[in-house]
């Protein structure tokens, strides 16, 4: 019989040898480093609502994404959180075709490609074809009081195989989900991307907007990789037919 202690020893030893076994099958640049570079999508029901929610007539039920379940907001934010809700069936902006931001890009129901090297990576949207960049050689944020970008600004870091991204200067036009939770111009994100194998990702977000939420929230997805022979992304740029009524088409001249 194997003694209690040692019968520990060697279980912790299995999994930590696992864990190596596992960090040496992912992919990795020329410099070490691990190469996000692949087709990825969420299976999450997350864009639909982040919160946990029942069935509704325009969205599947789902657990949510928010760490501790509730998005903690200020109290007018919630208020304008409510009505975004009573009219999400118009207002939310991806029915105009705009552009998802950071982060619904990432767990929005459709696939995204990453490229990279070791500069930066480079992240593009099957849905609007938004194109973001992930800036890994160093540098800093621009700066400026001024500077608002739909998908922010994105500078990232290493932390040992998981890649940090501190992403800020946004502009307050995107929502972060189809049930109307929403940011303003103050929103920050920093991300976190780490391989759980050599096909799955752990997508994670610390989200804080000081004038929307009384604290700072966390999220956390998983992304899967696309295998399909001959996958790729296929263009998607729809406007709804409530954004037709709104903006009719031009009838033809008189003759």
């Amino acid at each position: 019989m194997i003694h209690k202690p040692l019968a520990s020893a060697l279980l912790l030893l299995a999994m930590l040898a696992g864990h190596a076994l596992a960090a040496d099958k992912i992919p990795r640049l020329s410099n070490g480093k691990p190469d996000f570079s692949g087709i990825w999508q969420t299976t999450s029901a997350a864009d639909y609502d982040l919160e946990p929610h029942a069935a509704r007539q325009d969205a599947p039920p789902g657990a949510g994404i928010v760490v501790g379940n509730v998005i903690p907001y200020l109290p007018a934010a919630l208020e304008q959180k409510k009505k975004n809700f009573a009219n999400r069936a118009k207002d939310d902006p991806a029915l105009k075709g705009w552009t998802l931001g950071v982060p619904r890009g990432i767990y929005y129901p459709e696939p995204f490609q990453i490229f990279q090297r070791q500069r930066d990576l480079t992240l593009v949207h099957q849905f609007g074809h938004s194109v973001r960049t992930i800036h890994t050689n160093g540098t800093s944020h621009p700066g400026g009081d001024r500077n608002q970008f739909w998908l922010g600004d994105s500078r990232g870091k290493w932390e040992g195989d998981t890649l940090v991204v501190d992403v800020a200067d946004f502009n307050d036009e995107t929502w972060l989900d189809r049930a109307g939770n929403y940011h303003s111009e103050s929103f920050h994100v920093v991300e976190r991307w780490k391989y759980l194998d050599a096909n799955t990702i752990e997508y994670s977000a610390r989200l804080e907007d000081k004038e929307v939420f009384s604290q700072p929230w966390d999220i956390s997805v998983i992304l899967h990789r696309h295998r399909e022979k001959n996958f790729q992304l296929i263009e998607d740029y729809r406007f709804t037919l409530d954004y037709d009524q709104h903006y009719p088409p031009k009838p033809p001249a008189a003759k």
